[in-house]
């Protein structure tokens, strides 16, 4: 099995407030227990294994909890408990809580961070429900509330439809990377490519297709890989890009492969998780484009200016260009792809020490 970029997550705060809201008198009711939006690492040995459902559609997140032998799915199913881990986008969080009720939950847990915006959500459900006294420990908050007859459904999650002047509409929802439209870094790298492109195109991390679609605007393309590992990111994609040449692959595009070597790769990485800078993210998606690149293929990638990826883009290709700069972002063009890089890598460790 391939092994997976994943970014483990500190287990003890939220282990830490479960553990004393159960040992406080919190009894959960019998029946499935959906536990919404979990991160790898994260602890949830309080609860009975054999009633927990891990509701994850990030592959990284899902494959590590499947692998440690939890349930996991990528869409919710009825439970009479859930769990909601909040995720940092706000109506994201409020979406997730409208679902567990839609789906029956008697008993609704809302545990975040206060970095995660949980001082909000709770003061969002203050306002329509009773709520618990939260815990408070390690910097965030647990509270829990029946939700009775109260209406959640103005919370649902709804897609909306962004427009490019070049491309045309696309679907979004919230908490997907970019929801209100292409952000910059995306729109400077799809101005800068050429009018031609290879006939075999990968988009790595290709989000709700913004790149893509570009892509396929473009002459000579023949096929159109969109590699996602956010599930519903995938599905916007699958709805936006109404073209026979795209196929879409719900993977992690730091470590995927395909069968076919490609043409020509467009990616803007991403570099946080959650509010934590991760430039390692970067550095791997740009690891995995020169393996999965033909020894003729070509990379276009926009990043912030300030990640550092200039020596590990060189020790991956034979050239490396600067085709576009603003004061925060950079188009690279790099090409002929080192398929020894690993040991190029190594040899140059060997020299430093």
């Amino acid at each position: 099995m391939t092994p997976m970029t994943v970014i483990y997550h500190d287990p003890a705060p939220r282990a830490a407030r479960l553990a004393l809201a159960l040992d406080g008198g919190l009894v959960l009711p019998d029946g499935a227990i959906s536990v919404y939006r979990p991160r790898a690492g994260e602890d949830f040995s309080l609860l009975d294994a054999a009633r927990v459902r891990m509701v994850q559609g990030f592959r990284p997140d899902h494959d590590a909890f499947a692998q440690m032998g939890w349930q996991v799915g990528i869409v919710s199913a009825p439970a009479p408990v859930a769990l909601i881990c909040l995720p940092r986008a706000k109506a994201e969080g409020l979406a997730l809580i409208a679902e567990a009720v839609a789906q029956g939950a008697r008993l609704v847990l809302v545990d975040g961070q206060k970095t995660d915006g949980v001082e909000a959500v709770l003061k969002a459900l203050r306002a329509r429900v009773d709520v618990a006294e939260p815990i408070s420990k390690a910097h965030g908050k647990l509270c829990w509330f029946a939700p009775g007859d109260a209406d959640f459904s103005d919370w649902a999650a709804r897609p909306a439809t962004v427009t490019d002047p070049d491309l045309g509409a696309f679907r979004t929802l919230p908490g997907v990377f970019s929801a209100d439209g292409a952000d910059p870094g995306s729109a400077l790298l799809a101005r800068a490519l050429p009018e031609t492109l290879p006939e075999r195109m990968g988009d790595l991390g290709a989000g709700w297709g913004y790149l893509s679609a570009a892509c396929l605007a473009r002459k000579g393309l023949g096929e159109m890989h969109l590699i996602e590992a956010e599930a519903q990111a995938l599905e916007l994609a699958r709805v936006n890009i109404a073209d026979a040449r795209a196929q879409f692959h719900w993977a992690d595009a730091t470590t995927c492969a395909l069968p076919v070597s490609l043409g020509g790769i467009v990616m803007n990485p991403p570099f946080h998780t959650g509010r934590s800078p991760q430039p390692a993210l970067g550095l791997a998606f740009i690891a995995n484009a020169a393996r999965m690149l033909g020894t003729r293929g070509t990379l276009w990638m926009v990043a912030n200016r300030h990640l550092p990826y200039a020596d590990t883009l060189a020790r991956h290709f034979a050239r490396v260009d600067v085709l576009e700069e603003t004061p925060a972002f950079r188009v690279w063009q790099a090409s002929g792809p080192r398929k020894s890089a690993q040991s190029v890598t190594r040899a140059r460790q060997g020299k430093d020490r």
